[in-house]
């Protein structure tokens, strides 16, 4: 277990430093106020428990994230309203990418063991892969394509997916497992980054998958639309279409964050 005094101080750096970079995100537009205090929760509970190299691999997972949806928003601005939330990340949101990350480093400050690191870096690379493909996937000069409907829809539908997007979560998914061995406090492998990568990876496959079927999604009757919104941007009240009540984007994140953890879990006890 953790000494008590230096966790106690982490809490506290870790309390400051959220709440200015979520006061800088704030400002910039990237999170709401609610989503600042969101930030704040996990910043504070991951820095506190874990220390630098957790804080750090969160912070890069959130850095790209808001640089992603910041770029070409202009471009991204059609498709986006009718996602169930806009650019700006709010408590919701912010607890769904970083919640569980954050209640692994809670245990690691109290029992510490080299799997919670790696599921902790699962976690976040499935969360960073599905943003990454929404964001690079929603500047693509092509639609979508609809793995179920197997054919293109509009730019935004839940669970459709682009190339452009596909690459990019890949990639960020695999950045975020090289940044986890670089700054891991447990040692590391390049097969350890590629796991990372791959269980990643698979965490976005199973958000679209999820996007695609039993995801709460809506009608707008006056537009003819799908929309994740209960009601839509022309201020339509809409209609249930398909998908299970409770399931909305943010518990389908959630989940893909929390397969990413078990994905590694399962890899660390199979690799001993």
């Amino acid at each position: 277990m953790i000494e008590n005094g230096p966790m106690v101080e982490r809490l506290i750096l870790g309390l400051a430093l959220s709440a200015l970079i979520g006061g800088i995100a704030f400002r910039l537009g990237a999170l709401t106020g609610s989503g600042w205090l969101g930030a704040v929760l996990v910043g504070t509970s991951i820095f506190g428990f874990g220390g630098w190299p957790w804080a750090m691999l969160l912070i890069a997972f959130f850095v790209s994230a808001s640089a992603l949806t910041r770029y070409g928003a202009g471009r991204k601005a059609e498709a986006a309203l009718d996602f169930a939330k806009g650019g700006r990340r709010d408590l919701a949101q912010a607890l769904a990418n970083g919640g569980v990350g954050a209640a692994l480093a809670i245990l690691w400050g109290f029992l510490p063991h080299p799997a919670l690191w790696w599921m902790f870096a699962g976690s976040l690379a499935a969360v960073t892969a599905d943003t990454w493909a929404t964001e690079v996937g929603l500047l693509s000069g092509r639609p979508p394509w609809h793995p179920l409907k197997r054919r293109p829809v509009p730019p935004g539908t839940s669970g459709a997916l682009t190339l452009e997007g596909t690459i990019a979560a890949a990639l960020g998914a695999l950045g975020i497992g090289i940044l986890a061995v670089g700054w891991s406090p447990v040692g590391g492998s390049l097969p350890m980054a590629l796991a990372v990568g791959m269980v990643g990876f698979l965490g976005m496959l199973l958000d679209s998958f999820l996007g695609a079927t039993v995801q709460r999604i809506y009608w707008c009757a006056r537009c003819g639309k799908e929309t994740e919104r209960p009601i839509h941007r022309c201020g339509q009240t809409t209609q249930p279409l398909r998908g299970w009540r409770w399931l909305n984007n943010d518990v389908v994140n959630a989940l893909a964050a929390l397969l990413g953890a078990l994905g590694m879990l399962a890899w660390s006890w199979v690799m001993g």
